[in-house]
């Protein structure tokens, strides 16, 4: 999630070769490329967030050679960085800026922006952004709150702009082909549906810790804030750094993600990749009950362990189905894996198993990339890979495949790019019109932690009904001045 372009003492033909490699993919040539360089159809695209996974996002950009004309980061030493490594890659250096609304009002020439900011700017970015007749791509979750995800939704609708959501996942031809074995009934009705993952890999469950720090000169707080209460500062934990995939910041540069008022926790940072076999596999609607129970809420952060259980009704001729989620080394109860770990030794990190009334189909993969999946059919002795599954053979195909070569990454951000010069706004496979429903469906376990209750969920009307107190979590408050 640290990854940095590194482009001084390049040319442009290494940097683009460059920026594959750094996004996972390989390199791109012949007529994928030429698509990108046409003289007709290059876009002018802005990056607000250019770090992280930011910088891989502006990699798949410049490698599909569209005209990158804008950079916003809140960070002036990330902006020096990437600045400095177009010029080095002999590419002319995009204007920068740490208020994205100053790049919105004097970039008049953007055809689409890539946000890649915590969630809790995703959605006043990218509303701003479709106001203005803009295409978005924004990573996942698509939004802090289950309000700014049907906001968006509508947004999208209205305005018409090619969208995509970076749930990477999505571009690979095995997760279409798992949805499709599962809608063509291979493992017959699913009543029961499980997701687990190995996250949280940042720290949650605490508390703030006291005092402040300096705020680095670089760094533009109050913007970095932008829409959440503001705080101080804090660098460092006093008692010491606390195990994190991305070093011992309070907040940066990705331990925001446990904070409530920045990040989504667990669940929402990646059950945006492991979910969307499920949800889009079983048609999911809007849950009636979603009930979560944890190692324990904080008031600022998520919990260590959660467990959350969503009730959906039946549905376009679909038997009412149970989809659990569980993080923080939960896992599925023994029985549900125990093929699954036959089969592999051990149970994975994460994973999704579909238990349908025929059998079932699990994938031991976050979701992310290619999905792997095995299946295993009533009278079968152990679990064998989809593709050598006989019955599955004679499943037709229909849903249409990613056009595009390379790593799901670079397939999906292609996608958008190529929907954005077709102008198509309901092309690319996880356009807001399905992204934002997938997106509003998960952090409502998020709503459910936070209340600390079992809700009975009004979808069409996005309320608790036994729970008043839910609304609050449902739209929060913007700071004054960062209103959608």
């Amino acid at each position: 999630m640290n990854k940095q372009i590194t482009l001084s003492r390049q040319s442009r033909r290494q940097f683009i070769k460059y920026g594959s490699v750094l996004a996972g993919g390989a390199a791109l040539a012949g007529p994928y490329l030429l698509r990108g360089q046409n003289l007709n159809s290059r876009l002018n695209v802005a990056q607000i967030g250019c770090g992280g996974k930011g910088a891989s996002d502006l990699g798949y950009i410049v490698n599909a050679g569209e005209n990158v004309v804008a950079l916003c980061d809140t960070s002036a030493d990330v902006l020096d960085g990437v600045k400095g490594q177009f010029a080095g890659a002999k590419l002319a250096p995009p204007n920068t800026y740490q208020d994205y609304r100053e790049l919105l009002a004097k970039e008049k020439s953007i055809d689409a922006v890539d946000i890649a900011t915590p969630d809790h700017m995703h959605a006043v970015i990218a509303a701003a952004a479709i106001k203005l007749g803009k295409h978005v791509y924004c990573q996942k979750p698509l939004t802090h709150d289950v309000f700014e995800a049907r906001t968006l939704r509508d947004l999208a609708r209205q305005y018409k702009v090619a969208t995509q959501m970076g749930n990477q996942g999505s571009a690979s031809d095995s997760l279409r082909r798992a949805v499709e074995v599962v809608q063509a009934g291979l493992i017959g009705p699913v009543h029961e549906a499980h997701v687990w993952t190995n996250r949280p890999i940042w720290p949650q469950g605490l508390d703030r810790p006291p005092g402040t720090d300096p705020v680095p000169p670089a760094l533009a707080w109050n913007l970095w804030l932008g829409t959440a209460p503001e705080r101080p500062f804090k660098a460092t934990w006093p008692d010491g750094p606390h195990q994190s995939f991305a070093g011992p910041g309070v907040y940066q540069p990705a331990n925001w993600r446990g904070w409530v008022d920045f990040g989504t926790g667990a669940l929402g940072d990646m059950a945006c990749h492991t979910v969307n076999w499920p949800f889009r596999a079983l048609k999911l609607g809007y849950p009636t009950e979603i009930e979560a129970n944890s190692s324990g809420m904080k008031s600022e952060m998520y919990p260590v362990s959660s467990r959350i259980r969503f009730e959906f009704p039946a549905r376009e001729g679909l038997p009412a189905v149970t989809l659990n989620w569980s993080d923080g080394g939960n896992r599925p109860p023994a029985e549900i894996t125990a093929d699954a770990q036959a089969m592999m030794g051990n149970i994975s990190n994460s994973g999704c198993i579909i238990v349908g009334e025929k059998g079932s189909i699990f994938s031991p993969d976050d979701g992310d990339q290619d999905l792997r999946t095995f299946v295993k059919l009533k009278g079968d002795k152990e679990m064998t890979g989809l593709q050598n599954c006989e019955a599955a053979q004679a499943i037709p195909r229909t849903i249409a495949r990613n056009a595009f070569r390379g790593a799901p990454d670079e397939r999906q951000h292609r996608e958008w790019l190529q929907a954005c010069k077709d102008g198509k706004h309901d092309v690319a496979f996880s356009n807001f019109d399905i992204a934002a429903y997938l997106t509003e469906i998960i952090l409502l376990g998020c709503v459910a932690l936070r209340v600390g209750k079992k809700l009975e969920w009004d979808g069409p009307a996005m309320t608790a009904k036994n729970a008043p107190e839910a609304a609050a979590v449902v739209k929060r408050q913007y700071r004054q001045g960062w209103q959608i």
